[in-house]
């Protein structure tokens, strides 16, 4: 396809996860058509496209874990797994029209505002093609994290990261490492631990692993969510309470005492070598790092082939990783569980703004937008799940809604005034900042004595959202000019 040939359209929509789907949607629903969904890979889906290993789950309920306005009345499972929720998301694609505006294997090189034109330039490996607005839904689990540990290209084996699991590698009877503790492994490590030789579990931190209680749903359940819609419209908004309820901990970390024991005796009962139960027991707050759900995580780590490593990895050699403790760890594959670039996010690397900066170098390692969706100096751009929207409590897609009535509401805003572009002022964001920094002070996610991937290269707790979903989605209800700039063009379109 030539640079010429890809047009221009009103909005580019970047990503065909669950935000850029969802965008869509909501744009059809509007009556809005001219539109595109720009994904580099080969198919929809995002990261239930990409995190494909054994066990892949959600950890929020399913009927929780799906958009209201597609409700999915047969999921077969309480916490869906990957495959269950990527065919959902193709399915509402389908669903709802979106795949002739599906632009496959058109990854963003660059996108630029061009101040002269007044709309987006937008540079793809397929070409070039241009846009009044931009909406960003890389999704912070996009691009996976690779540690930089000496020696890494020298191992002889295999190594991957579990994001992009070698399903063609056979795992039986081989001798694995697991670098990394969070989220991944305690969903794939019961999966694979029974049909290896031996399993080296390296943990830099201990997680705190709360029972999931997973089950199916039965056939008549789903029956009844076809025939009678308001009934599975109550089960969501009771599970919506349930987990709302629960942010009170983490907002409030002294109220954390009685879920912390709870976990504590988990751990005694379903752990009962005190030796290894030591080295998987956290030292820090529940909820100030990610807590984790897992049926079978803590029993697979009791099997005889299995190690939990605590010692810092210092090297990997061609035969295995070498530990602080002088022991070299033989192995023949490595699968890397080292989560993602999330305050990091490498989309941000490629957005220009007005000025010509982009917008890794305006952050300059600490991300900042205004009700963490639009950003002073990139006109017309709106992100989905950006900077301090992120939960530790419930299902993001309850923020991710919440952001696209917002959108919809800045569309109606410049369709109805004419102004071809808008902006949030510095001071409204910076005010919103302030007051998400003020009330992240006293959450967990800060005072909880730990470091984790919620907190940017600053230290600062950036990825949360240090409130409810009904708080944010009240402060999103409707689009609010006065926090806005118009932005002029200086030539004609």
């Amino acid at each position: 396809m030539r640079v010429d040939e890809l047009g221009h359209v009103r909005v580019a929509i970047v990503g065909a996860g669950f935000g850029g789907l969802g965008a869509a949607i909501r744009l059809k629903q509007r009556g809005t058509d001219d539109f595109v969904i720009l994904e580099r890979a080969g198919d929809l889906g995002g990261t239930w496209r990409d995190n494909s290993y054994p066990g892949c789950a959600c950890d929020v309920p399913s009927h929780l874990y799906s958009f209201s306005f597609a409700a999915n009345p047969d999921w077969p499972h309480s916490f869906s797994g990957q495959a269950e929720i990527w065919d959902y998301l193709r399915r509402i694609a389908a669903d709802f029209g979106l795949l002739p505006h599906l632009r496959l294997r058109h990854e963003v090189l660059e996108a630029a505002w061009d101040a002269g034109r007044g709309h987006w330039s937008v540079r793809t490996s397929a070409g070039v093609l241009t846009a009044d607005i931009l909406v960003a839904a890389a999704g912070p689990l996009a691009d996976p994290a690779i540690p930089d540990l000496p020696g890494l290209s020298s191992f002889t084996g295999t190594v991957f990261h579990s994001a992009r699991w070698r399903h063609d590698h056979d795992l039986t009877g081989r001798r694995v490492a697991v670098i990394g503790t969070g989220a991944s492994a305690i969903q794939f490590v019961p999966r694979i631990a029974p049909s290896v030789a031996r399993l080296d579990l390296f943990q830099r931190t201990a997680p705190w692993v709360i029972h999931r209680r997973n089950r199916r749903i039965s056939r008549l359940e789903r029956r009844v969510f076809r025939a009678v819609p308001a009934a599975q419209r109550m089960l969501r908004t009771g599970l919506f309470l349930l987990q709302e309820s629960s942010a009170a901990g983490f907002l409030h970390p002294r109220l954390m005492g009685a879920a912390q024991w709870l976990a504590l005796h988990q751990l005694r009962r379903r752990v009962p070598d005190p030796e290894l139960r030591a080295k998987i027991t956290p030292r820090y707050r529940l909820g100030c790092k990610r807590v984790l759900l897992s049926d079978g995580y803590l029993p697979a780590l009791n099997r005889d082939n299995v190690e939990v490593v605590t010692e810092p990895i210092t090297a990997v050699e061609p035969g295995g990783i070498r530990t602080g403790d002088g022991v070299l760890h033989e192995v023949d594959t490595v699968i890397l569980a080292t989560g993602f670039h999330v305050t990091d996010t490498p989309i941000a690397a490629l957005l220009r703004g007005r000025d010509g900066a982009t917008l890794a170098e305006v952050w300059r390692g600490s991300p900042r937008a205004y009700l963490g969706t639009t950003v002073s100096g990139f006109p017309n751009l709106f992100l989905l799940l950006g900077p301090n929207t992120g939960l530790g409590h419930t299902s993001v897609l309850l923020m991710i809604e919440a952001q696209l009535r917002y959108l919809l509401g800045a569309l109606d805003h410049l369709d109805s005034t004419g102004v071809a572009a808008i902006e949030p002022t510095a001071r409204a964001q910076e005010r919103f900042a302030e007051a998400v920094d003020r009330r992240m002070a006293g959450t967990v996610w800060s005072t909880g004595g730990c470091r984790s991937w919620y907190q940017d290269a600053t230290g600062r707790v950036s990825a949360l959202w240090p409130g409810t979903t009904v708080g944010y989605r009240w402060r999103l209800r409707r689009f609010d000019p006065d926090a806005y700039a118009a932005v002029p063009s200086r030539v004609a379109a």
